[in-house]
């Protein structure tokens, strides 16, 4: 059972990217719980409704991979949460060019115009927390997976700058870098890294996705959304520029 910390965002706004399932909707749940207004921007319109439902807060249906789509979100966010991510499992020499873009603007130029966009009123108040959720793959790297490894470095450097200009303001910002979440993404991942290898896809998880982890589990997603929390509480107003891994060991190798 994940441990709960003590956080009070009331009167504060969140806006999580990709809340409508996984990581996102833990993260939305896990700060609704702490009494902040969440905003929920999916592609998905059912789902981020579903969600923006069972947490009293406000669904946004954008798709990020189109950059106008920016401007439908709201600025006035305290917490924004760089959740939204897609995965493409191919060999280098193969893998489509138009994917390779599509993950960058995702997972990268989104983030970037997002913070952008918020910024200025974090600013203006002296207080902010952007928490990118990026992957051990934000740290180093697996064969088949170009466009995610190189968006997720991007979104590393992106967080580090973003603290270091955040820092006089009052904001703070850091990545979350799990090892594989038990979510529908890593679900789809399962039967193309089972074709990609040529085994059965009930070995996938044992063999590929924690060979390298110490802890033979996967990261649950309300794990996640509990770092998020305490990254948000006075108690961490000193962590900042930071990749914080929760990989059961992947990353001690």
């Amino acid at each position: 059972m994940t441990t709960v910390v003590e956080l009070d965002l009331s009167g504060r706004t969140a806006l999580v990217t990709g809340g409508g399932s996984g990581i996102g909707r833990a993260c939305a749940v896990r700060l609704a719980a702490a009494k902040a207004t969440v905003i929920v921007v999916d592609v998905d319109a059912a789902a981020a409704e579903a969600v923006a439902e069972e947490v009293g807060g406000q669904a946004v249906v954008a798709d990020l991979s189109d950059p106008g789509a920016i401007a439908s979100i709201p600025a006035a966010a305290d917490v924004l949460v760089n959740n939204a991510g897609l995965q493409v499992v191919a060999p280098l020499t193969d893998f489509p060019d138009d994917k390779f873009a599509l993950i960058q603007q995702v997972m990268l130029t989104a983030p970037f115009l997002l913070t952008k966009r918020v910024l200025p009123h974090m600013f203006e108040q002296g207080w902010g927390r952007i928490v990118n959720i990026s992957s051990v793959h934000g740290l180093l790297a697996s064969p088949y997976k170009s466009a995610y490894v190189s968006a997720k470095h991007g979104l590393e450097g992106l967080s580090k700058v973003t603290a270091l200009e955040g820092a006089p303001h009052g904001v703070t910002a850091n990545c979350i870098c799990p090892a594989f979440v038990r979510t529908p993404l890593v679900d789809k991942q399962i039967a193309d890294q089972a074709a990609l290898n040529g085994i059965g896809e009930s070995e996938v998880i044992e063999r590929i996705m924690l060979d390298r982890a110490a802890i033979k589990q996967l990261v649950e997603p309300d794990e996640v959304a509990e770092l998020l929390a305490y990254l948000c509480t006075p108690a961490a107003r000193l962590i900042t520029g930071s990749s914080i891994t929760i990989d059961g060991g992947w990353t001690a190798h």
